[in-house]
């Protein structure tokens, strides 16, 4: 008798056999032919066909002749060829391909002909050429020879679809991969086919269909009715599978050939996902980037800036050389030995490490290295701190944050291992964001939600629907910014959203702007435990997940072990041989930067930081501070204020390893070997300099010392938190909550020097609802905004289904640099007028 399980088990697998070409296939019921003929070694020429996008037979290149059985068993031939990435195999069925069949190979070829008859023959100068699937196919499934003596088709070309993405519609096959992938994966309808007949063409949907608001057409006339710029921020994939030369990027047009270039496998260091990319580089300078096929992860796509933002590190403020303050006040090169001489003797003064009488007046070192760094650099970071320099004043939260948030992060995330995966987001019932924008914060974790669209319960807890989320067609829980504690604890047993977070498998996932939502994190946790979800912490920054584990926050050693913990000091000193660590509680990132600014510390050591995307005022706090050591790729801002400035290396010319979100360790190589070295092994010699050696100076040294030391033990982790949300105070009555984080493609650093992705940004706006609008008299389409500092910020607004009472801006986009120009972090009280 069979038992229900293997009942399940063998509908689970059920399969059909048949045979392709003299040879029989077994596969899964449903598997398209194409599909099969792969599994055994059997190549079908395609174009159209693609495995992660919904069949569709357009370009008809896939020909082959099939035979199935027919009701009653017996096995007929189609009439003609069939379109083998369309048709799902069946039991019993025979195919022939074109290494078995006259008539498929005819049918292919004539395909290939007609495909051949209107394209240019401009392989020399087109970017595809040399790795063009219609190159490769035309010849080994072509004919030898043309018949076609006409004058062929033109178009005008280039046609900009977007500043980045140029479309030379006379290559074109029409084999629709641009406009599926637009419609299917990113959700961003807008490129499509156009005309009809021999004047077929892919281009841009008219303006009036889209209605979307906040766009102006890039490189079309007004008047023109291709309508608007292909604004998406996955646009750059089409090019990627575009099988033709079609679609081209600005960044990379006409720049080089294939065979001139070294590839290179890489994980983007753009946010925390750790996207797998493929780096293509030439002179030891990166020319493009490519999406690399991870299935974990992020499949076959990446954003647009995992792809074209990599020119920052190759601009003319790289430093390759030391540069050492001299006494004429100017930044000067200098050797290695010198500027570690250097540093070293202003830290040791700093941190009270002399010897001498004046170590009691010593105010000690603050450490931060900010959100980007890889996991062996955070942990030679937070090393350095407590060993060489006897402190915890060490923060990578160059953000907001708070203690609610490194108590959660230390009791729930650090070392916790692979948590919730991007499998498990794809797969989960319902989705709770909270303080988290996918488009926006996670970029390829809006794709895995989007390929969920029509199964998938999503539900945002944000005070207007974004963009990403409509596309996610997620049910907004309307909230002002700081009140998400009240929202998630208004999810009680009994009602519509918790019977959804309570079915299995779903996740509520957090995102880092919860930080500053007092009793957010807490509330979240308890919603967790009533309705048996899943949590979720995603991060904006690639190295936000590495730094924790790696203890790289001033209340958390690594493992997640409470730095307030005797045992876990005990346990952490015993491994690292050393006496002891130091007892005083850390500071983060924003009390160090108060505590400089205040002459309370006498130095600062300092990672890749940007002052503009802080509220707190490091510029103010590295003029007042005593001594300055900085690490950088580029001679940046704080540059200017440092005493000592010691170039490192990006990532791709450097190993290392990221953490994703999922808690995925995301290793990578050196793809471009240079002179630059990396921040922990800068680290390692600074140390050296000062009596301390922390062998942190290569990769496996740091991680045999992590997987030495390994999760924090019992009694050793940080306490859950139990905040309680803060209670609204009544502001002015032209005083709005601010609402703001950061869009995708804005004005980041690693965004500097590529200009064309720049083009692609979403318009700076402010967002109101018309309640709101009315109430503080909003008339001719522009506000003011005013915070803490001086300055200002003037925006045109669009009238917002949205919370009343609530502003939403940009955090950094052009003319709207929120941290910098107002002070405050997104739930804080900031005046709102109408008009300039």
């Amino acid at each position: 008798m069979t038992s229900t399980a293997d009942t399940a088990t063998s509908e689970a697998v059920e399969t059909v056999t048949l045979t392709i070409d003299g040879t029989e296939v077994t596969v899964p019921k449903g598997t398209l032919i194409i599909r099969a003929a792969e599994q055994v070694g059997i190549d079908i020429p395609r174009f159209c066909d693609h495995p992660l996008l919904a069949p569709a037979g357009a370009c008809r290149q896939c020909l082959v002749d099939v035979a199935a059985p027919d009701r009653e068993g017996n096995v007929r031939a189609f009439p003609k060829p069939q379109a083998s990435c369309t048709m799902q195999a069946m039991d019993g069925m025979i195919v022939n391909t074109q290494h078995t069949s006259d008539d498929a190979k005819r049918a292919q070829e004539g395909v290939m002909e007609l495909l051949l008859i209107n394209h240019p023959l401009d392989c020399p100068v087109c970017d595809k050429g040399g790795e063009c699937p219609l190159q490769n196919q035309a010849l080994s499934h072509g004919r030898p020879e043309s018949r076609f003596i006409d004058v062929k088709r033109v178009f005008e070309k280039p046609l900009a679809l977007s500043s980045e993405i140029l479309l030379d519609r006379e290559r074109c096959v029409l084999c629709q991969r641009c406009t599926r992938f637009s419609k299917e994966i990113a959700g961003d309808a807008f490129i499509d086919l156009q005309n009809r007949g021999a004047m077929q063409q892919i281009g841009t949907f008219n303006e009036e269909v889209l209605n979307f608001d906040g766009y102006e057409p890039i490189g079309v006339a007004a008047e023109d009715e291709s309508g608007k710029a292909f604004s998406s921020y996955y646009s750059g994939n089409t090019v990627q599978i575009c099988p033709v030369g079609a679609l081209t990027s600005a960044a990379y047009r006409f720049r080089s050939r294939p065979f001139d270039l070294v590839s290179a496998p890489g994980i983007s260091e753009h946010d925390s996902s750790g996207a797998a990319i493929r780096t293509d580089h030439r002179r030891g300078k990166i020319l493009r980037r490519l999406s690399d096929n991870d299935p974990v992860v992020n499949e076959e796509w990446i954003t647009d800036k995992d792809r074209f933002a990599f020119a920052w590190q190759n601009l003319s403020d790289r430093l390759t050389r030391p540069l050492v303050r001299g006494e004429d006040g100017e930044l000067h090169e200098a050797s290695w030995p010198a500027a570690i001489a250097r540093a070293a003797e202003g830290l040791r003064a700093a941190a009270g490490r002399t010897g001498t009488a004046a170590d009691k007046k010593a105010k000690g070192v603050g450490v931060l290295p900010g959100g980007r760094i890889t996991l062996e650099d955070a942990y030679a970071y937070q090393k350095f701190a407590r060993v060489a320099l006897g402190t915890n004043d060490i923060d990578t939260r160059t953000r907001i944050s708070s203690d609610e948030e490194q108590a959660f992060l230390g009791a729930a995330v650090a070392g916790t291992g692979l948590g919730v995966t991007f499998s498990d987001l794809e797969k989960a019932p319902a989705v709770l964001l909270a303080g988290f924008e996918p488009e926006d914060e996670g970029g390829v974790v809006f794709l895995r939600l989007r390929k969920s669209w029509g199964t998938q319960q999503v539900l945002t807890v944000a005070p207007f629907l974004s963009r990403g989320a409509e596309k996610l067609s997620a049910t907004l829980i309307e909230t002002v910014p700081g009140a998400e504690a009240a929202a998630l604890a208004a999810i009680k047993a009994g009602t519509e959203t918790a019977d959804a977070l309570g079915q299995d498998g779903a996740v509520i996932v957090l995102g880092e702007r919860l930080a500053g939502s007092p009793g957010a994190l807490s509330e979240a946790l308890r919603l967790a435990k009533r309705t048996g979800a899943r949590l979720a912490w995603i991060p904006r920054r690639a190295g936000e997940r590495g730094a924790l584990e790696a203890g790289a926050l001033p209340g958390l050693l690594p493992g997640g072990r409470d730095a307030a913990s005797a045992s876990a000091r005990q346990a952490v000193a015993d491994a690292w041989g050393v006496d002891g660590l130091p007892e005083t509680d850390g500071r983060d990132a924003d009390a160090i930067i108060a505590a400089a600014a205040a002459r309370q510390l006498d130095a600062l050591v300092v990672g890749g930081v940007t002052p503009s995307d802080l509220t707190a005022d490091l510029r103010k706090a590295l003029d007042r501070v005593g001594f300055v050591v900085s690490l950088e790729v580029r001679r940046t801002e704080v540059a200017q204020y440092a005493d000592v400035v010691l170039p490192v290396a990006p990532p791709s010319e450097k190993p290392g390893t990221f953490v994703n979100w999922e808690g995925r360790l995301r290793g990578f190589a050196t793809a471009i070997r240079t002179d630059a070295i990396s921040d922990h092994r800068a680290l390692d010699f600074l140390a050296r300099e000062l009596g301390v050696d922390l062998k942190v100076g290569t990769v496996s040294d740091v991680n045999e010392q992590l997987a030495a030391l390994g999760a924090a033990g019992k009694g050793e982790r940080v306490k859950a938190p139990t905040a309680k949300a803060a209670k609204a105070s009544a502001g002015a009555s032209d005083e709005l909550v601010l609402a703001s984080w950061h869009l995708l493609v804005d004005e980041g650093a690693l965004q500097d020097g590529e200009p064309y992705l720049a083009g692609t940004g979403r318009t700076a706006v402010a967002r109101l609802s018309q309640a709101t609008a009315e109430r503080i008299g909003v008339k001719d389409g522009v506000v003011t905004v005013s915070g803490e500092r001086r300055s200002s910020i003037e925006l045109p607004v669009v009238i917002t289904p949205m919370a009343d009472g609530v502003v939403w801006l940009p955090a950094k986009s052009p003319g709207s640099w929120v941290a910098q120009e107002l002070g405050v972090e997104p739930g804080a009280r900031v005046s709102v007028k109408g008009g300039i």
